[in-house]
């Protein structure tokens, strides 16, 4: 479902990406970990195209992303793919029923529509009575929550979570994680996630290791039945 081949990236003299090859299979809830400067979140942001690599290429639903006009790069974007931040980036002035639909008018739904797919999943989120509170009025787990409904509401391929729990607490964290595993389940969801979190990189399909711009392990965490 992404591929990503011979993925390099550099910030003038200082190499931050030293040739990154990565399958993610769909539907696979995959953690990326390693120290700070290792790469995670530059290789976090070429894969959601965010920025372009240096050299390599990124397939994503076997499209070549990096060969995309700038048009078309924000149109797969905004169809594709979902973000969640560590720091829920909703937007103040309007409500969370608003927030989350704000993706979807930019694809070009309608009110009707956009309006309906986001009650359907703040319903998913366990928070229609906050339908119609701003950020301010929201408890950080529900800001995160209302956060990855906004992520979901184009139905994405893939989520990409940059540090999604670092600013919760533990309780809230695990229901976080909870959740990335219910969408998983009902909606098939792919996630990539960068976390310093280790109890969500234990629980992960795969953890991923960076260290110095380059992969270091890609190891598979079995459960059994």
């Amino acid at each position: 479902m992404i591929d990503v081949s011979g993925v390099t990236k550099s910030f003038g003299a200082l190499q931050v990406l030293k040739g990154i090859d990565l399958h993610i299979n769909k539907g696979e809830i995959v953690s990326i970990v390693g120290p700070s400067g290792a790469g995670k979140t530059t290789l976090l942001q070429i894969i959601g195209t965010l920025d372009k690599p240096n050299g390599g290429r990124v397939l994503i639903d076997g499209v070549d992303v990096c060969g995309l006009s700038s048009n078309k790069l924000s149109d797969f974007r905004n169809q594709h793919i979902g973000f969640v931040f560590q720091f829920h980036q909703l937007l103040p002035e309007f409500t969370a029923l608003e927030n989350i639909m704000i993706p979807a008018f930019i694809a070009g739904e309608g009110k009707g529509k956009s309006k309906t797919r986001a009650e359907e999943l703040l319903d998913f989120m366990g928070l229609s009575d906050r339908a119609s509170h701003k950020p301010n009025e929201l408890s950080g787990g529900e800001k995160q929550r209302v956060a990855v409904a906004r992520a979901l509401v184009n139905n994405p391929s893939v989520i990409l979570a940059d540090e999604p729990s670092g600013s919760l607490d533990s309780k809230n964290k695990e229901e976080l994680h909870s959740l990335f595993f219910r969408l998983r389940e009902e909606l098939g969801q792919t996630f990539v996630i960068v976390t310093h979190d280790e109890t969500l990189a234990s629980i992960t399909d795969r953890t991923i290791k960076m260290k110095d711009g380059l992969l270091q392990a890609d190891a598979s965490i079995e459960t059994t039945e």
